[in-house]
């Protein structure tokens, strides 16, 4: 009978779970959520959208099929801790470079397998996202790895998650920006629209989407200035995906209200949420988020139903934007919250959800299409947007 060591997940509302270590040995806090995808757990873990938090993954057998390193989102992970129910020891795939076992060890990923994933799922739908904390027995006890912890223990974890700070009310993007600007070739010959890029911890999957239509990226840090932006001449503004709480990220608001209007403008995630505050509206957490690439969403344009891949905990409050600036173009199915929305006047539209679907389906990669139609189209300040007519086209 092979010996496990022990681990441990606390929660700060005193709920404990007992399973076993995996990844990195050692101890982890962090806000746990939920993801409900099937595969796309190298990508989930680079997304610098989960910086802070621990994931827990609804399917059960994790790390089957290893690690590529063509499907990094980003240089390094990002997530806190991970969860898994089964966490697979041997791989197959041709692509993979190694195992995912390895590969959270190598990048120091405390991770806990062998609870049950369904338990801690139903507790977070029902009484919304927590911090928890991820402690391997031999953090503790290195002598004994393989005992129980003592009630003790257990409740000074308790303790450990309860005054571990809070992500909201954070500004957690100076923490997951790029240091330097840095530009990505169109890999369309002939087009060469330059876009610049705020990064707020953007993917490396969307850089590669907006470069196969034909834009030039140039990716900058989120604190760059409109004036520095529009000093490399620009033909479009994209405004990326990243973590936690949107209100306090006031630079980028104000960035995105003193360009507004003045090129097409696309953001994603994060991106829609600045969108929405620069224009005077409002944000909200949510219960416990869309997180997985199963998440229906209705483009209110076209009647058609988009499954999307999701990554969020805060939602725009579209009735709180003054002067009805932005109208809804799509809704999500479960909750009815706004998942897209385009300015009545200027061609500046953004989607909650990620459409460069790294995880997930690729139903709403059309939006990458749609931002160089717009870029395409646009005649100066006054342009009119493309697909502001009855024709409907922003839904194409």
């Amino acid at each position: 009978m092979i010996r496990k060591e022990r681990a441990l997940l606390a929660l700060e509302d005193g709920t404990v779970y007992r399973g076993y270590a995996a990844g990195f040995g050692g101890e982890t806090v962090g806000e746990v959520v939920f993801n409900t995808s099937m595969t796309g757990y190298q990508e989930i873990l680079t997304d610098p959208s989960y910086h802070g938090q621990i994931v827990c993954m609804t399917y059960p057998h994790i790390g089957n099929y290893g690690v590529a390193i063509y499907d990094m989102e980003s240089s390094r992970p990002y997530a806190r801790g991970f969860i898994v129910r089964e966490l697979s020891q041997s791989y197959s795939n041709y692509r993979a470079n190694e195992s995912f076992q390895r590969f959270m060890q190598t990048h120091k990923i405390v991770s806990i397998s062998g609870i049950d994933t369904r338990a801690l799922v139903r507790r977070l739908r029902e009484g919304g996202v927590v911090k928890g904390l991820i402690a391997h027995r031999s953090h503790t006890h290195p002598s004994d790895p393989y005992g129980e912890f003592t009630l003790e223990e257990e409740q000074a974890l308790v303790a450990r998650a309860n005054v571990h700070p809070d992500i909201d009310g954070r500004d957690m993007t100076p923490e997951v920006t790029c240091e330097l600007p840095y530009a990505f070739p169109s890999l369309r010959q002939g087009m060469g629209k330059r876009v610049v890029m705020l990064d707020f911890g953007l993917k490396h999957s969307i850089v590669k989407r907006l470069a196969e239509v034909g834009i030039e990226p140039i990716v900058v840090p989120a604190h760059t200035s409109p004036a520095d932006i529009m000093a490399l001449k620009p033909h479009g503004l994209f405004l990326s995906n990243g973590p936690g709480d949107p209100e306090p990220v006031k630079a980028a608001q104000e960035t995105a209200w003193k360009l507004l209007g003045m090129m097409p403008t696309f953001g994603i995630c994060l991106g829609h949420q600045i969108l929405g505050l620069a224009v005077g509206g409002k944000t909200f957490k949510m219960k416990f988020g869309h997180r997985g690439g199963n998440q229906p969403v209705k483009n209110l344009l076209t009647d058609k139903i988009e499954i999307t891949s999701q990554n969020h905990g805060y939602a725009v409050d579209l009735s709180s934007i003054p002067a009805g600036q932005f109208q809804a173009t799509h809704v999500n199915l479960n909750d009815g919250t706004l998942e897209g929305m385009a300015h009545v006047r200027y061609p500046v539209f953004s989607v909650q959800y990620h459409p460069e679907s790294s995880p997930g389906p690729h139903d709403s990669r059309y939006l990458f299409d749609r931002f160089i139609e717009e870029i395409i189209a646009f005649e100066g300040a006054n342009g009119a947007p493309v697909g502001k007519s009855s024709s409907g086209r922003l839904g194409v």
